[in-house]
């Protein structure tokens, strides 16, 4: 099952955050970048993966946010179903904290 539009809620949350751009993504769906790093992608109306360090994976796992990837389980990516309208929202709020760990890391690559 899926949210109908969920895929267009996000897009459109995604595209609000300074610097981000979207394209197709090679397995399917769209993919969201700050600069050359991947934020994450969505496929459809149904699924997000997103990347993240390891320490933050395993506290977004921890606390039952997301599932390890459904494809890579023991890499640093999670996944995120979208089932109902409230994991739409927690999708958008895992994709902001990827947003803004990319976006600290630029800042911190910049200074160095």
């Amino acid at each position: 099952m899926s949210v109908i539009g969920a895929g267009d809620r996000i897009r459109a949350a995604m595209l609000e955050l300074e610097g981000v751009t979207v394209q197709p993504h090679r397995f399917g769906g769209h993919e969201y970048r700050l600069g050359r790093r991947e934020i994450g992608h969505v496929h459809g109306d149904s699924l997000v993966d997103i990347p993240f360090p390891r320490k933050t994976r395993d506290h977004v796992l921890a606390a039952g946010q997301a599932e390890a990837h459904h494809i890579l389980p023991d890499s640093g990516w999670i996944s995120r179903s979208l089932n109902r309208p409230e994991d739409v929202e927690t999708a958008i709020t895992l994709l902001r904290l990827s947003y803004d760990l990319a976006r600290h890391r630029g800042e911190r690559l910049d200074r160095d």
